[in-house]
Formats: structure tokens, sequence, C-alpha cells
């Protein structure tokens, strides 16, 4: 075989496939727009749609090389010779144009004629009952080469109960390597020994599986083909694992020098410089996608990938922080292809620079903790949890190392712990009646399954109370004063959800009045109004008016409506990795958290603040529709992974500058918002920043104070708004000026007792013993006091109390005197007898106490202090 690079590879597949009239597309994101993946897995995802059947394909033939992340191995990755979790998928794809006797001499052509892959060395195989595969391919190779496997090797699908499925045809390549083989003479893709590496797989994808089991034929059938980069790659070159091709040659060069260790002399280091190899090409296209490490979804597997690279760089000796120049060499490999790469590199580094020192910090007392335990031949559950939730160690790092030691960990136990936690987390962050079990809430839920809101066009309905709720009784009728719970069968009461609290009003009629306090989804899509009745009784039956209070629900869909446009101008001007990790939108403010890992500076804050605004003047007109779930995600929709969204989602539009999913209720145009005011821009967590911002009445009422405060300002100042900071910055001056003053004549008034502090100093043992009291000085007069009295008597101990707020005083003794006297000791000493505490080293301590009475007690015997 001709030599070839993993570059020139890619290009000749790309090439051949457009010369047969391929569409060449790029590759799509890691994060895809199925809500049932975490990230692209294989060539086909971005294509689901069309092998569905629910999208018409804009191109029938198409070629790609995608990008794809797979953890369910992570474990095996680095032991064997082709686990990895970043890997390329190089594809073609047909939708209706050809099928089986095209696609599978198109693969041999390009196998043997494109990369001249000696054709003995090629063994197909083909599901056992597919009879046309095996029939194509009997006109190509002998018969004996051509393996017929069950449903576990070769056949595809379908994805859950029913759906598109069919059989496939693999290309298996024989590397030659027998080391591992029991049966050299008789081994063939059958054999699990490794001798033989699947190096190409096409599905043919031509039946439809019904919920009874049956396969009917679909209408188009298509192909899908998939062929792994890394593993042709490693054919051509000849090499034994995926990790000594060139693909990986630059990146392990790169470790070797960085953590000072040597690729092929030891298995063990050979197994942490594959895992560091193949994490570094993860972690750097999970984070360019702006993904950022969390403790759930995509973020908690890309902290799981980067911290199993730290651990095993822990094993192969390093300590510090390695891992960003890996990185370097990682896209150095790949920016040519991938140029994402090279435009978020500083991004990329920044992130794995902040979760690196993060863990590091933690890595050692871990492992520590995690020996200790160790010790007790088993890993519990909750020693697990322990190791996860104070030490940051993923599971799966404890459960490798438990592996690698041959001990059990109880995975059950640790799950059920963090089950728990997470109920206590959400308990936590709202512990109200209705998030309780009640009985009365299971029954009317049985009853009535779903209450209609129809709050998104009116804020009035006329309805008959079809339940009323006290407590986790439901009862036929309430009186004046009592607090109870009123379900209908419709409501324009929006109850609190996604982040948007709930609506509040009034219910009544004649006889009857109630205020709506709060409105909550009880059971299943029931929605009970908590309210006080004001006025008259109640009673099952009886028909009231329920009104929802315009200018509070005006004022929520303001900062509602706000939240949207603060994320798309979020994302414009910080970048588009910011994500939303949580929001609270009231009828007072918005909170808004996002993923992103440091703080905002005050030039992007102003930036999103004044894009907010210019995007509210605009008054673009806010539409709602509601649509499939697939079909809001091909229209690039921001939707948030961890939510579950049903069949049918509502998408909130903004012109173009927002689409989003959203539950929630929203202004009619963006001009309604009125002013936008960023308050805060905090941390929440590691990774998590919040945004509090105020819109329309309360954002002038906000301007309004700023603008009383700054007339106060004048008229105390005596100056105008224009001059106001020329004013505070000459008094800041003055005050400065002033303090430099003071501390001056303070050094000179403590200076002038020094003097007399040497006057009454003692001699013990041939050394100079001087104490003295400053009163009400600064530390650094304090300080530069004790060294002025040291210097002037030369060889002897110097302890000066400072009485101010605090009693403090330093002890210092000469170079001479250190073999008689030591300065932390006497210090421990005196701020024992003083009712504080304190010490330091041999030749310079300080400390404090409480009890300034007793100072003239230690002057008068210091001599049984310091010896």
């Amino acid at each position: 075989m001709k030599y070839m690079t993993s570059d020139e590879i890619r290009e000749k597949f790309l090439q051949f496939f457009e010369q047969k009239n391929h569409k060449k597309l790029p590759s799509s994101p890691l994060v895809p727009s199925d809500p049932q993946l975490m990230f692209t897995v294989a060539g086909m995802v971005p294509f689901k749609p069309i092998f569905w059947g629910k999208v018409e394909p804009t191109h029938t033939m198409i070629t790609t090389c995608q990008k794809c992340i797979r953890t369910n191995d992570i474990e095996n990755v680095g032991k064997t010779a082709r686990h990895q979790t970043f890997f390329e998928m190089l594809g073609n794809f047909s939708f209706g144009e050809y099928f089986k006797k095209e696609a599978i001499p198109m693969a041999w052509e390009f196998l043997t004629k494109v990369l001249e892959m000696p054709e003995e060395k090629l063994w197909p195989s083909v599901y056992i009952e597919d009879n046309e595969a095996y029939e194509i391919w009997k006109k190509i190779v002998p018969e004996e080469r051509i393996m017929k496997f069950d449903k576990s090797e070769n056949w595809w699908g379908p994805v859950g109960p029913t759906g598109p499925c069919g059989p496939s045809s693999e290309i298996y390549f024989d590397t030659g390597f027998t080391d591992d083989c029991p049966d050299v003479e008789n081994c063939t893709p059958a054999c699990d020994c490794g001798r033989f590496v699947e190096i190409w797989n096409i599905v043919f994808t031509e039946y439809y599986a019904k919920e009874d089991g049956s396969f009917e034929p679909l209408a188009r059938k298509n192909i899908d083909t998939g062929a792994g980069l890394e593993r042709i790659v490693a054919a051509i070159q000849g090499v034994k694992t995926n990790f000594d091709t060139d693909l990986f040659k630059e990146i392990i060069e790169k470790i070797e020098n960085t953590l000072n260790v040597k690729y092929g002399k030891n298995s063990k280091t050979d197994t942490s410089i594959k895992v560091i190899a193949d994490h570094a090409r993860a972690v750097s296209f999970i984070i360019a996608e702006g993904i950022l490490p969390s403790n759930e979804g995509r973020g908690y597997v890309l902290r799981r990938i980067l911290r199993r690279s730290i651990r095993h760089a822990n094993l192969l000796g390093t300590k510090t922080a390695f891992f960003s120049k890996i990185i370097d060499s990682v896209i150095e490999k790949y920016e040519k292809i991938y140029p994402e790469l090279i435009e978020k590199q500083d991004f990329i580094k920044k992130i794995v620079n902040a979760e690196e020192e993060r863990f590091l910090q933690t890595l050692e007392k871990g492992l520590e903790r995690l020996n200790n335990i160790i010790k007790k031949g088993k890993i519990s559950g909750a020693d697990a949890f322990e190791l996860y939730d104070t030490y940051g160690f993923p599971f799966d790092i404890t459960e490798e190392i438990a592996e690698e030691k041959n001990i059990p960990v109880d995975k059950d136990e640790y799950l059920k712990l963090m089950k728990e936690q997470k109920e206590r987390a959400r308990k936590a962050t709202g512990n109200k009646e209705y998030a309780k079990s009640n009985k009365a809430y299971k029954k009317v839920g049985d009853d009535l399954k779903t209450t209609e809101f129809t709050g998104y066009n009116s804020l009035n309905e006329t309805e008959k109370v079809l339940y009323i709720i006290k407590g986790e009784e439901i009862i036929n009728e309430a009186n004046e004063n009592e607090e109870v719970e009123l379900i209908f069968s419709k409501t324009p009461f929006y109850a609190e959800k996604g982040g948007q609290i709930a609506d509040i009003g009034t219910i009544k009629n004649t006889q009857f009045e109630a205020q709506v306090k709060d409105v909550q989804i009880v059971y299943n899509e029931v929605i009970s109004h908590k309210v006080i009745i004001k006025k008259g009784k109640i009673k099952v039956g009886d028909k009231v008016e329920l009104t929802v209070d315009i200018n509070n629900r005006n004022a929520i869909k303001r900062n509602h409506s706000a939240t949207h446009l603060l994320h798309s101008a979020l994302r414009n001007i910080v970048g588009n990795h910011i994500k939303q990790a949580g929001s609270y939108v009231s009828n007072e403010r918005l909170r808004f958290d996002i993923t992103h890992y440091e703080s905002l500076t005050k030039e992007q804050i102003q930036a999103v603040e004044t894009l907010v605004n210019e995007e509210i003047l605009k008054a673009t007109p806010v539409i709602t529709e509601v649509k499939s779930l697939n079909d809001a995600k091909n229209e690039n929709v921001i939707a948030l992974f961890e939510e579950k969204y049903g069949n049918e989602v509502r998408i909130v539009k903004m012109g173009e500058f927002s689409k989003e999913l959203c539950g929630g209720t929203h202004v009619s145009n963006t001009g309604e918002i009125g002013l936008f005011k960023i308050l805060t821009e905090t941390s929440v967590s590691a990774g998590i920043r919040r945004i509090e911002a105020i819109t329309g009445l309360e954002a002038l009422k906000f301007t309004q104070k700023q603008e009383k405060i700054i007339n106060n300002l004048n008229s105390i100042l005596n100056t105008s708004t224009e001059k106001v900071e020329e004013k505070v910055q000459s008094l800041l001056k003055t005050i400065k000026e002033k303090e430099s003053t003071i501390k001056e004549l303070e050094a000179k008034t403590a200076t002038a007792n020094l003097l007399s502090f040497i006057d009454k100093g003692i001699e013990i043992d041939g050394f100079k013993i001087v104490v003295g009291v400053l009163e009400n000085v600064s530390k650094d007069i304090h300080r530069n006091a004790t060294d002025t009295l040291l210097s002037k008597i030369k060889d002897g101990v110097v302890i000066l109390f400072n009485k101010s707020d605090k009693l403090s005083f330093t002890v210092k003794v000469s170079k001479n005197a250190l073999n008689k006297f030591h300065a932390g000791q006497i210090a421990k000493k005196i701020a024992t007898h003083l009712g504080g505490g304190g010490g330091g080293r041999p030749d310079f301590a300080q400390a404090g106490g409480k009890d300034p009475s007793k100072i003239p007690e230690i002057i008068k015997n210091i001599q049984n202090f310091i010896k």
C-alpha cells in the first residue's frame, strides 16, 4: 500500500464522491438539533429527519466528513487500539437515488483503486438473510471471504419501537497483527482477536419497523455509509493502533515534551498518554461548540473527560497545570480542516485552565482520601458520593481506580444518593405546598386531567367552579376570610412555570370576591388558584369571573420578553457559547443565569444593554407559533438541552434577532418593554454568571432614584451634574493628601517615643529587651517602629504593643539572639495572657489580644514571658 497522510485520505474520500455527483457538505456541529442525542455520534445524525421521511432533501446525494463524540466506552479509551471519544466519520449518503448495486461497488472502488488497499486484505460481511448484497459481493470477491452475520452485527435500527431500519454490509481490513489470535490459520472477521478491523459500514435503509414487529418496504430506499477515518488511516499507515497514526503523532510528542515522559516504553505510561491525547481532541472540539464544564448534560461529559485527563497526568507524575499546551498541538493539527478551533483557541484555553486549576486544588486531597477508602477493600456508594461531592471526582474516575485496584464499588447506592441530593436541591429552590404529596390534587388530577390556559389571548374568563380544595380535602363550599384553592376547566391565569412567576388578580361574582395570590400546576396539567376570600362565600358549581391583574401581567411580560432579547444580545456580544442556565421573571425584575467562564467587562455589559435597547426601539412584532419539536429544531430555534419538551412546542420570535422555545407570556412588540437596564452581573458558581435587570416603569424608577442621588450630591458639593465627578476626584485627592500628612505625624510621634522605650529596656543574658506601647497607629507604622527599634539596639528582642480598635503586638528577635529567644513562642505566651492568639517565625511574630489592661503587668514581668 502507498503511504498517505490523514489529510490526504480525508480529501481523497470527499473528492471521490464529489466526482460521483455527491454534494460535499461541511461537518455539522457536535451539538445536534436532535433532542434525543447529547452529541453527534455518527455521520448520519444531521440527516435523520430525511431518513425518517419528515423532511425532503435539498440534495439527494451527499458526502461529508463529520466530527463525532461518543463516550459510552470511555473507560476503554487508552486501553484498546481503536476506542476514541472524538473521531471523524467519513460518509456518503443517498436519499432514494441509488442503492446496494451502486453503493457496494463504489466502496470497493475507493478502497482498492483510490487508496490502493490490497484486495486480499478486504473481507466484506452481509446480513445473513440479505441475498441481494451477497450476490453483489460474489461478483467482486471470492465467496470464502464474504462473511454472513446475524442482526447483532449486520442490522441497523429502528431507533425506538418503530421507524426506518435495514441490513448493513461491512468491510473488514486484515491488519496482519496476529499476536493475540488463538487460531491464526483459521482467523476471520468472526474472530474477536483484533486482527480484522471494520473500516466501512453501508446501511441499506429499506424497511419500516411496525409496532407488531413486522416490516414494510420504504417507498424511498436510502444509503448511509460510515467509515471511521482513524481506522482507515491506521490501515493505510500500517500501524497497530489509531494512536500510532499521524492523527496523534504531534499530540503525543507534545505530551512527551510537556510531561517529560516517553511513549512506547511502558504499557501503563502509554495508557495514560493515549488517554490524554484522545481527550485533548475531544475537549478542544467540545469547548469550541460553546459547551462549558458543569455538573449536568454535555457540560458534565466535558468535565468528566477533562478531569480524567488530569488524573492520568497525575499518574505520570505531573502535579501542575499542563493541558492548554496539549490543546495547542490539537489546534495546530486540525486548524485547516476545522477553522473554528483556531478562531476560539484563546477561549478554549481559558476554559481548560480554569477547570484544571479548580480540579488540581482538590485532586491530591481526593486521591489521599480515596487511597484511605481503598484500604477497606471496597468503596461504598457513600464513599463514592463523598469523592464526587467534596473532591469533584466524577464517578467513572473512582470506578476506574477501583477497577485498577480490583476492588468493588457500590454504584447503586451512589446513584441513590445522587438522586436524593437532586431531590433536596429541587425542594430547596422552593418548598411549596403544591409540590408536596396531596391526595386532593391526585383525585382532581385524575378526574380533570388538564386545565385549558386561555391567558395568551384573554385576561378574563367566566367559568364554573369545579373543585374547592382546603388543605388535602375537597370541600363543597368556603366562606369569607378562608384560604382555599379553586379549580376550573379554563383559566386566563398563568401558573408559575419556566422561571416566570404566577399571575395575580381576582375571582368574583355579585355575591363573592376572592384575591388570587398564587397559581400552580398541581397534578397532571391541572391548574390550581390559591385565593383568600374577601367577601361572601363560594360553592362548587357557582359561576364566577376570573380576571388577571393587567398591570402586573404587563410588567411580567416586559421582563420575560427582555430575557429573550438579553439572551440573543449576550450571544452576539460575548460569544455564541453563551447558554441559558436558569431564569426568574417577576413583575419587578428579571434574573438570567448564563454559562460563561469569567465576569463580563464593563464594556461588554454596556454593549449588551445598548443592543437590547436598540432592539426595543425597533418595536419589532413578537410572533408566536406552535410547531412540532423537529420543525422547531430545524429552524435553529434556541432550546435548552436539559428541558423536556412535548411533541408540539411554542416558538417565540422577535424578528430575526431572537427565536426561542417558550411557553411564557410576552409583549406584542418589543417597544412595549420600554427601557432595559442591567443592575448587576455576578458569579453564581463555577462557569455560571447571573445578570439581574429591570424594564419599563421599574427602570424609570431606578433612573429617577439615581437622578435624585446625583442632585443631592450636587447640593452637598455645591456643584453641577457636569462637574460632580471632577469635584469628587478633587475631594478624594485632598483626603489622600490629608491621610498622608496624618501618617507622617503618626510616624513622627511613634518615633519620638522609641528612645524612651530603649531607655526603659532591660538586659537578660547579655541581650537588650525593649518593650513599648503605641497608641492607635497603622499596621505599617507599627511594623516599621519595631524594625527601627531593633536596628537601634542591634542585638536583642523588641516587643511593641499597638492599642487601637484591636489590640495587637509584634515580637522581633535579632539574628545573634535566636539561640536564646524564639519570637513565635514569646508571642504565643503573651497572646494567651491577653486572651488572644497568634504566633510566627523564630525571628518575627505578630499576635493579638482582647484585654489591654494586662499590658502593664506583662511589661513589669517581661522576663517571665521571654525565657
